[in-house]
């Protein structure tokens, strides 16, 4: 990736289209930049979660991340290459046993909800598998490596462990417990309607 951007506005692409790592064009709405664009918001939304208060390791881990899913829309943008590694699925896995081994069972689902911070994991964990559905319909039209479509499988899921711990750590007061479906609720309010 030798090109480095020196001037960002070229209105190269005040035709509808964008160029890629290979040097090739395509329309702004081909399926290889809509998942390029999902990544972009993916890691652009972890950094609002990393302006929140997040413990030391959590913060690390997520700064980590955000340098994969550079590598991973790198990858997108640049037809047959690599440049997301093994590795940073392995990571990922590593951070969900290590997250989730002191999280209680779930005995209902929970809501989306909770600490800020909760929130913002889980709005991140919803883009994550907005990115993933991208990059696999992408797959079943162009070669796609295994390694985009697995990290951000598990990144969702570590996504959805991490907002558990988040609202666990309770670092603005306003959690405490995860946010739990209330289906009995549900039904009593449907009865009396």
């Amino acid at each position: 990736m030798g090109n480095r951007l020196t001037q960002i506005a070229t209105r190269t692409g005040d035709d509808g289209t964008t160029g890629l790592s290979d040097g090739s064009r395509v329309p702004k709405d081909h399926l290889r930049v809509q998942a390029m664009g999902d990544v972009d918001e993916l890691n652009s939304q972890l950094g609002v979660l990393l302006a929140e208060p997040l413990p030391a390791d959590m913060r690390e881990l997520l700064v980590t991340i955000q340098h994969e899913l550079f590598n991973l829309g790198g990858e997108l943008s640049w037809p047959g290459g690599s440049l997301l590694k093994d590795a940073a699925v392995l990571r990922l896995d590593e951070a969900l046993a290590h997250y989730n081994e002191h999280l209680p069972r779930l005995k209902e689902f929970i809501l989306p909800a909770g600490t800020r911070s909760a929130a913002i994991a889980h709005v991140c964990r919803t883009i994550a598998r907005r990115a993933e559905r991208t990059v696999i319909t992408l797959a079943a039209s162009e070669a796609i490596n295994a390694a985009p479509r697995q990290y951000l499988n598990r990144l969702s899921d570590l996504l959805f462990v991490l907002a558990r711990v988040l609202n666990r750590a309770n670092l603005d007061g306003l959690g405490g417990d995860d946010v739990y479906w209330q289906s009995e609720r549900m039904k009593r309010l449907d009865a009396e309607g």
